[in-house]
């Protein structure tokens, strides 16, 4: 990239011609124990401008104080009013990049050239969204460590059933344009446009050279909310129902594999959770998917419901 100088005397960078504008889009709410970090990897970037909208949804801690140290446009929305879906198009409208750029609060980028290896992936005119790797907090659980390696392998392609993750994820805004984030149910917005894009021929690149930490312990209760969003979000996507039987395979093969990978690991303390941990997960999928397919068939668009089972079980 070239420099020239600004009128302070200063070298500004200046992108060639063919180099995207990008915006990055954070979401935030009470988030002052991890938000100071990811900004801190965002601005350590390098070779990449961008501007930073910051949407907020009613934090009462010091997370507007941490984002006002760095230079981003903050849009305040009532923690009742957010709903992934609006809530990403209307920042997205907000934003002037011909890349968006989706980074959560709480994800910190690995290194300074994150940004740099998600924002080359346009460098293909056939890519209309990548998203990065993404890698377990140093305090991860077993289980989660587990996850998180099956969903974002080092090397070669994500799983077919991860289309799009957006806690570190980008795309052309022109795109976006065509095929906003749904609205339908509370959650997987990212999962559904995705899903969206393969079906329609869009091309979706994983980076896995892009890389950040994000990671949740979730608890019982954490979990379970998180999963019946999926659920629910899950009917609309795929625009099917679940079964009991469905569901205990579910559980069976995914608690055997984590007992399997606890033994590798001798974790062995934390395998009595793991039947539990399992059937709490697949549970609540299950109960999320019911739901959403009796939305679905009924007509239902209140998505309420969603918002309220994580709001109850996040506390």
């Amino acid at each position: 990239m070239d420099h020239a100088p600004s009128p302070d005397g200063k070298l500004n960078m200046i992108a060639p011609a063919s180099e995207p504008t990008v915006s990055v889009v954070m979401r935030s709410k009470n988030s002052e124990a991890i938000i100071g970090p990811a900004l801190a990897s965002l601005f350590a970037q390098e070779d990449v401008e961008f501007n930073l909208l910051v949407v907020d949804s009613g934090s009462t801690d010091r997370t507007l104080e941490i984002v006002n140290r760095h230079p981003a446009e903050i849009v305040h929305i009532r923690a009742e009013d957010y709903f992934p879906g609006p809530v990403l198009n209307m920042a997205i409208a907000k934003c002037r990049g011909d890349v968006v750029v989706f980074q959560n609060s709480d994800v910190v980028l690995d290194n300074s050239s994150a940004l740099r290896s998600l924002v080359d992936a346009f460098g293909d005119a056939r890519v209309q969204a990548a998203f990065g790797r993404q890698v377990p907090r140093p305090d991860a659980a077993t289980w989660v460590r587990r996850d998180y390696e099956t969903a974002f392998p080092e090397e070669g392609p994500a799983p077919p059933w991860l289309p799009l993750s957006l806690p570190f994820a980008a795309m052309r805004r022109s795109i976006w344009q065509k095929r906003p984030f749904y609205d339908a149910a509370w959650g997987s917005e990212d999962t559904e446009w995705g899903n969206w894009a393969k079906h329609s021929g869009h091309i979706v690149r994983y980076v896995p050279e892009a890389v950040a930490a994000h990671s949740h312990n979730y608890t019982l209760r954490q979990l379970y909310g998180r999963r019946f969003i999926e659920g629910e979000a899950d009917a609309f996507i795929y625009r099917s129902g679940d079964s009991l039987q469905a569901m205990g395979s579910r559980v069976a093969r995914s608690a055997l594999g984590d007992a399997a990978y606890h033994l590798r690991e001798r974790r062995l303390l934390e395998m009595a959770m793991v039947p539990v941990r399992r059937s709490v997960y697949h549970w609540a999928y299950f109960r999320g998917r019911m739901y959403g397919e009796s939305r679905r068939r009924s007509g239902d668009s209140d998505v309420r419901t969603g918002q309220q089972t994580v709001l109850r079980r996040y506390g």
